[in-house]
C-alpha cells in the first residue's frame, strides 16, 4: 500500500500530486508565476520521493500547470527580504561553508531521487524548463517535449553555477562541450535541438497521448520488469562490456525467478 501524500507539504510549495493504482501525476501548480521553485517546492518533491521509495509506484510523471513546465527559481529569493517563510540566498550566506552545502544538499533531494529509484520517471514539458526547471527535467528517466518547449541553463548569468543535480545527466547526455555551450551562454535551446543533442527523447505534438502510452507500457509489463530494467540501464554507460553482461544476466536469473518460480 502506498504511504498517505504529505498534502500541506505538498500545498506549501505548490505541488499537486494524484496517484492512479500504480502512476503518480505531480503537477507543478503555481501557473501565476510559471511554476518557479522555490525551497517548498523542492521539500514537497523530496517527500514525493520519500513515498515512492517505501514502494507501489511505478511511473511518476512530472508536468507543469498553465504555460511553463517551470520557469526556475523564484527570483525573489535574490531579494533582500525573499520569500516569507522561506530561506533566501542571503540568509544562506550567514551559515558556515559545511552548514550551507548541507541545506544545498537538502535542496538536492528532490532532484536526485527520480533516477536512483527503480520507478519510471517522465518529464512531460511545454512552454519553458529554465534553471531549476530544466534540472528537475533532466532528472528523469524521460524528457516527453511538445514543439514548443524550451530549455534553457540560466544560473551564470545570475553568478551562480547549476546545484540541483542537472549538471551529470545534461554532460552525459551531449558531451562536455555542448553542456559548456548551453550552461555558460544561457542561450534557449528548442525541443528540437534538444532532440539532436540528446536529452529531449521525444518531440511529441499530443503530450497526453505519449504519456498515456508510456503509463500503458508500463502498466501491461510483469510487474518488477521495468524496476529491474532501469538499474541495468543506467549502470551500462560506466560498465565495461563484461561488467554489464555479468549484470544483465543476474538481472535475467531474478526475473526468471519472478515470472515462472523454482528453487
Amino acid at each position: 500500500m502506498t504511504p498517505e501524500l504529505p498534502l500541506d507539504l505538498l500545498a506549501r510549495g505548490y505541488v499537486r500530486a494524484e496517484t492512479d493504482g500504480p502512476v503518480m501525476h505531480i503537477t507543478l501548480d503555481r501557473p501565476d508565476a510559471r511554476n518557479a521553485q522555490t525551497p517548498a517546492t523542492w521539500a514537497a518533491l523530496a517527500a514525493i520521493g520519500s513515498v515512492c521509495a517505501a514502494g507501489g509506484i511505478d511511473v511518476v510523471v512530472f508536468r507543469g500547470a498553465g504555460s511553463a513546465f517551470s520557469a526556475g527559481l523564484d527570483r525573489r529569493m535574490f531579494t533582500p527580504e525573499g520569500i516569507p517563510g522561506e530561506t533566501s540566498l542571503g540568509e544562506l550566506t550567514t551559515l558556515s561553508d559545511a552548514a550551507m552545502a548541507d541545506r544545498i544538499a537538502d535542496f538536492q533531494r528532490a532532484f536526485l531521487w527520480q533516477r536512483q529509484l527503480p520507478v519510471l520517471t517522465v518529464a512531460a514539458v511545454h512552454g519553458p524548463a529554465v534553471g531549476a526547471g530544466f534540472q528537475l527535467a533532466l532528472a528523469c528517466d524521460v524528457i516527453l517535449a511538445t514543439p514548443s518547449a524550451t530549455f534553457a541553463m540560466r544560473e551564470t548569468s545570475y553568478g551562480l553555477v547549476p546545484d540541483l543535480g542537472g549538471t551529470q545527466p545534461l554532460v552525459r547526455a551531449v558531451g562536455y562541450s555542448r553542456a559548456v555551450d548551453i550552461c555558460a551562454t544561457g542561450r534557449t535551446v528548442s525541443a528540437e535541438e534538444g532532440m539532436r543533442l540528446g536529452f529531449v527523447t521525444r518531440v511529441v505534438e499530443d503530450l497526453e497521448s505519449a504519456i498515456d502510452e508510456i503509463v500503458d507500457a508500463a502498466r501491461r509489463a510483469p510487474r518488477g520488469a521495468i524496476a529491474d530494467l532501469l538499474p541495468l540501464l543506467s549502470a551500462a554507460e560506466g560498465a565495461d562490456r563484461d561488467e554489464q553482461a555479468v549484470a544483465e544476466r543476474l538481472a535475467q536469473v531474478d526475473r526468471l525467478r519472478s515470472l515462472l518460480g523454482g528453487g
